[in-house]
């Protein structure tokens, strides 16, 4: 049997990563976006070799004597993964995991096919949707509407969710953003941490966003979901 997409797993569960869930977090390498700000700038652009099915086993027995309910499939974009479906059934299945899925939302096609499956969907919306070819490079933002869509019409829970940098996300940022959410279940405010670490330099010494601005932007996009909460505050 050929070896899985995932590249890696945190040693330690989380407790932050997976609403009401003590949770493994997976990740999976490859993205065909490259946001400047991004805090898995190592799984960026290529696939990079993964964990075989037995490690992956390994490692959920362990998890599972650990009292861990939860999986969450990350990176880079697990959308990329030609077997991200057959994970989510190994993780369900052969466990008995709730699953997270987060998703930038560029594999439409791929997100539909995992929707049933999965418990829980966080999307993240990088900035207005006319934004994004300069933003994060990535042209087609139909395909981001899309998964929006879908999310919202078939996904069983989910957030959409933005990273506010407050040189990138102004007023009018945000309210092209609200215009491509409005309508959802939970929309996430959550602060932008510089790291040394970052792809871009600009943003290695970008301050880290206040609360202030993130109390401000949730009263700006009141409406635009059921609920509007902050993270990182």
């Amino acid at each position: 049997m050929s070896d899985t997409s995932i590249y890696a797993y945190l040693e330690k569960p989380s407790m932050v990563d997976y609403p009401k869930h003590f949770a493994a977090v997976f990740f999976i390498s490859g993205c065909g976006f490259t946001c400047g700000f991004c805090h898995n700038a190592a799984l960026m652009g290529k696939k990079q070799a993964g964990l075989s099915w037995n490690t992956l086993e390994a490692a959920c027995v362990k998890f599972k004597k650990d009292w861990i309910n939860g999986i969450v499939l990350t990176g880079g974009e697990p959308t990329t993964a030609d077997d991200l479906v057959e994970l989510i059934r190994f993780f369900k299945e052969r466990f008995g995991f709730a699953v997270k899925l987060d998703t930038n939302g560029s594999n439409p096609a791929r997100l539909a096919e995992c929707l049933p499956l999965v418990d829980y969907v966080a999307m993240d919306i990088k900035c207005g949707l006319s934004t994004y070819p300069e933003f994060v490079k990535f042209q087609d933002i139909g395909k981001i509407q899309r998964s929006i869509d879908l999310i919202r019409a078939g996904a069983k829970d989910y957030e959409f969710r933005t990273t506010v940098i407050e040189t990138v996300h102004t007023d009018k940022q945000m309210n092209e953003i609200y215009d491509a959410v409005k309508g959802s279940r939970r929309y996430i405010l959550q602060a932008f941490i510089p790291r040394d670490e970052l792809p871009e330099e600009q943003y290695r010494t970008t301050p880290r966003t206040t609360a202030a601005r993130l109390h401000e932007l949730k009263d700006l996009m009141a409406g635009c979901a059921d609920e509007v909460l902050l993270r990182g505050v």
